[in-house]
């Protein structure tokens, strides 16, 4: 695993571009600058190119249309020039053929280097009928102790279909590349039930990318232990009255304040493969 991740991430600050729907976009933005990175928020076709520099491009499908597409493909090519990671999280990506159609052409021009969604939408984009009814998971599809290792095999055959870095949320996250899978055990069933905690985890991915670019698998495990850890620690915090709405600023709170000490005694991470 990383080195003192959070530190490292802190330090450097990374800039990441997001171009990402605008239900989530301020959790997003919040929980970047929480865990110490510097997000822009420019989707307009006009300037998408500017931001080839930053550490990380962030593709979100949540609300799209055909000028966020246009914006996509020109961040994502300008990266591509300067060698930059991508990172794609394809919300919703079952429930129309729109999503669908452009989450395969983002995947077949552009060197994504990691997708992450939650397990429907990633059975659905690997055409294995995830059960997706608009952009949440279907319990269905939810990994299980019993299923953990079929799951983890799956990831690792798509990722080496794909080309890149395979993770989804759940219960128990999947986190692999071709040739290893990892789960993620830590986060709260209340987690799902606030808008944006999967773009918001998608944020944080991105962010440990940019400061970790040559440990992908790795730098997406840490992010999804971390954000899952603060879950942790906002249900713990809340008191008696408290429902979603402060659950989700306590877990932005966490985030601000997680540490490496803090992250290696509560992350709770298995080799699976």
């Amino acid at each position: 695993m990383l080195q003192h991740p959070m530190e490292r991430l802190r330090r450097q600050a990374p800039l990441v571009h997001c171009i990402t729907n605008y239900v989530t976009v301020n959790d997003v933005a919040n929980m970047l600058l929480a865990c110490g990175a510097s997000p822009v928020m420019a989707d307009a076709p006009e300037e998408a190119g500017t931001f080839s520099g930053s550490g990380c491009l962030y593709l979100n499908l949540g609300t799209l249309n055909r000028r966020t597409v246009d914006a996509m493909y020109l961040a994502g090519r300008a990266n591509a020039e300067r060698g930059r990671p991508i990172l794609l999280d394809p919300v919703g990506v079952g429930a129309t053929d729109f999503r669908m159609q452009t989450a395969r052409a983002l995947l077949r021009d552009l060197p994504i280097a990691a997708v992450r969604g939650n397990a429907s939408e990633i059975r659905a984009l690997a055409d294995m009928g995830g059960q997706v009814g608009g952009v949440d998971a279907s319990a269905a599809d939810a990994v299980t102790d019993e299923t953990v290792g079929r799951a983890a095999a799956f990831a690792c055959a798509l990722s080496a279909r794909l080309g890149t870095v395979v993770s989804f949320s759940g219960p128990i996250d999947i986190i692999a590349d071709r040739g290893a899978a990892y789960a993620v055990r830590n986060g709260v069933a209340r987690m799902p039930r606030i808008t944006g905690s999967g773009c918001m985890l998608s944020g944080v991915v991105a962010a440990l990318i940019a400061a970790h670019p040559e440990q992908v698998l790795e730098a997406t495990v840490t992010a999804y232990a971390a954000m899952g850890l603060c879950g942790e620690i906002a249900e713990a915090a809340l008191r008696e009255g408290e429902g979603t709405g402060s659950f989700r600023a306590r877990m932005i709170d966490a985030m601000s304040l997680l540490d490496d000490a803090q992250l290696e005694r509560g992350r709770r991470v298995q080799r699976v493969i």
